[in-house]
């Protein structure tokens, strides 16, 4: 059985390395200056997570987790718009909004943008976030948002970036016109909780859109369906057709790579029309997307045809993260009720058992998991 931690102290996750993690006591944090104080409400793993904690991209004790819904417990001096007891959706990357690259439309490249502003980050029962995240990124939850999905604001951003630079849906909701047409069909590339997440997006921006969804599991093309994919079909000579029936032999007019790699590159190539886009959202191996393509993993170089590329006039993009205005426009979505990816949380696990919520993504047996604080988790599989 698992006890409680001393109010003093509190439960983190932490990276033991060699791709594992452990549970220590540490003391609870408090805000300085500017900053808040949050008790974890939930912290959605990310195939981030996966490809840092398999790949080496952090220190053994570093503490990993950074979609993150917490209540204010302690206010630092000089913070102001939040008072104990709020709920806060916050991310941890936030650009400086000054710097050429902000003002170039760049802030995920900023300089600043790659400093956790949540310390020490979000498996744990409590965490500390930076006074740049309070002031400019930290948002206030209505009581008519749940965690599960405001718990979804920073991944939800990532994916929109992606969509507004594919232009297949307007940066500006209210723009009309002069522009390229609209896009009838599209594919996405995996059926994990990002691919679905891009699914839910699409739709709640554009319901005519036609979505495709490539993958190679039986039950995510069947969620697929459920959450509104005109097709859902397997990598390879299943998905050319699909695309062709759909768009009517023309290919789609954008694919959304959250699988990763060479072959999955070269099939996103293939299903894309000529002067079309690819959008490169994942990582190479380690996260819960992969295998959207034959040939299990992929390398990391792509070997794609330079001349049938070039005479195609395709776009090839990649997009890493997201921005204060992709997050405040996620905002006004997950508000409004338009997007709810509530669907896509399979599994509510305590820190305790981090390690199999690790597992279970790895194996491609969860989408979404979300992690809390002990005494609050209620147990495993969604409504269990």
């Amino acid at each position: 059985m698992t006890t409680a931690a001393p109010p003093d102290l509190m439960r983190v996750a932490v990276c033991a390395g060699d791709g594992a993690v452990r549970i220590e006591a540490r003391p609870r944090p408090r805000p300085g200056r500017g900053e808040l104080a949050l008790r974890l409400r939930c912290a959605g793993l990310c195939g981030t997570d996966l490809w840092k904690l398999r790949h080496g991209g952090v220190p053994a004790g570093a503490v990993l987790g950074h979609e993150v819904v917490g209540t204010v417990e302690a206010v630092g001096e000089g913070a102001v718009g939040f008072a104990v007891g709020d709920r806060v959706a916050v991310p941890h990357h936030v650009a400086c909004g000054d710097c050429d690259r902000c003002r170039q439309g760049s802030e995920t490249m900023c300089p600043a943008f790659g400093e956790n502003l949540l310390a020490p980050g979000g498996f744990s029962e409590a965490l500390v976030v930076g006074e740049r995240a309070v002031r400019r990124a930290a948002f206030g939850l209505p009581p008519r948002l749940a965690d599960e999905s405001a718990v979804f604001l920073e991944p939800a951003a990532c994916v929109l970036r992606g969509i507004w630079r594919a232009q297949v849906a307007a940066a500006d909701p209210q723009a009309r016109g002069g522009g390229p047409a609209p896009a009838r069909g599209v594919a996405v590339l995996g059926a994990g909780s990002m691919g679905l997440l891009h699914l839910l997006l699409l739709k709640a921006l554009r319901p005519a859109l036609e979505v495709v969804i490539v993958e190679p599991l039986a039950w995510r093309r069947e969620l697929a369906r459920r959450l509104g994919a005109d097709a859902a079909a397997s990598p390879g000579d299943e998905a050319r057709r699909a695309v062709a029936r759909l768009c009517a032999g023309r290919g789609v007019d954008a694919v959304f790579d959250t699988a990763g790699g060479a072959a999955a590159l070269e099939s996103a190539l293939s299903l894309t029309r000529p002067g079309g886009t690819v959008v490169l959202f994942a990582h190479v191996g380690g996260g819960d997307e992969g295998g959207a393509e034959e040939g299990g993993s992929d390398p990391v170089r792509a070997g794609f045809d330079l001349n049938s590329f070039f005479k195609a006039e395709q776009r090839l993009i990649a997009t890493y993260s997201g921005s204060l205005a992709e997050q405040r426009e996620v905002y006004r979505l997950l508000v409004t009720g338009r997007l709810d990816p509530r669907p896509l949380v399979t599994h509510r696990l305590p820190l305790s058992r981090l390690g199999e919520a690790i597992e279970l993504a790895r194996g491609r047996k969860a989408l979404k998991v979300l992690l809390v604080a002990d005494a609050a988790s209620g147990g495993g599989a969604k409504g269990e």
